[in-house]
């Protein structure tokens, strides 16, 4: 994608998802989620042509610039927005799919058990809320939504809802998803069925003797 494309893109998806974003000049240059990842097209490009040392000055730069730190390693589709970013972090084996939103605080990391592929690939169309982490080697599925200071280190399939630490499916395709702590309370209590028994016993047991008490008089 040409430069003059990559910047129609991010235009396009700031004004798709920011009520707030009035004008193209505005975007382009107050937005400090936009220039992270134009800063970051130019280091990636020079860090799959292993081009030494200067990728990851931009990096670094950039994360000076705009708060947003973006390993020029990391593979990010198009469509690609990120909103009111300070404090993002996306790590070098990270993989982003097309028309993804971060907001503020999320970091895609690792949990320095893995070498290699250590961060996590996210799919399309996926929504990750201010303040969330997404570690290690997992997969984010397409169309998930990642509710805000979640903590997900387990693979999420398409189309589900993600809340919790750690994070915990609540939703799939639109539908709830009863909690395990749903299920716990609605489960059998034995001790609570052997005492409401035994009241019933003892009521019967009343009963029959003020019929045997009437029954003398």
């Amino acid at each position: 994608m040409g430069l003059i494309a990559e910047l129609k893109d991010l235009v396009k998806s700031a004004k798709e998802r920011d009520p707030a974003a009035v004008s193209t000049l505005e975007i382009l240059f107050t937005y400090s989620g936009v220039h992270a990842v134009i800063n970051h097209r130019i280091a990636h490009w020079l860090y799959k042509r292993r081009v030494p040392f200067i990728p990851r000055w931009i990096s670094q730069f950039s994360k000076f610039l705009t708060g947003i730190e973006i390993h020029p390693g990391a593979k990010i589709g198009k469509g690609f927005f990120i909103d009111h970013g300070m404090g993002v972090v996306i790590g070098e084996t990270s993989e982003i799919g097309d028309n993804v939103t971060l907001y503020q605080g999320v970091t895609l990391g690792g949990t320095g058990k893995e070498k290699g592929k250590r961060h996590p690939t996210v799919g399309n169309n996926v929504v990750i809320s201010a303040g969330a982490k997404v570690l290690g080697s997992i997969e984010v599925g397409n169309d998930v939504i990642i509710g805000a200071g979640a903590v997900v280190i387990n693979s999420v399939p398409d189309r589900c809802t993600v809340v919790g630490v750690p994070g915990r499916i609540v939703r799939v395709g639109g539908e709830k998803v009863l909690s395990d702590e749903f299920h716990r309370m609605n489960l059998p209590d034995p001790v609570s069925e052997i005492l409401s028994d035994c009241c019933a016993r003892i009521d019967f047991l009343e009963k029959e003797l003020k019929k045997i008490k009437k029954e003398k008089k």
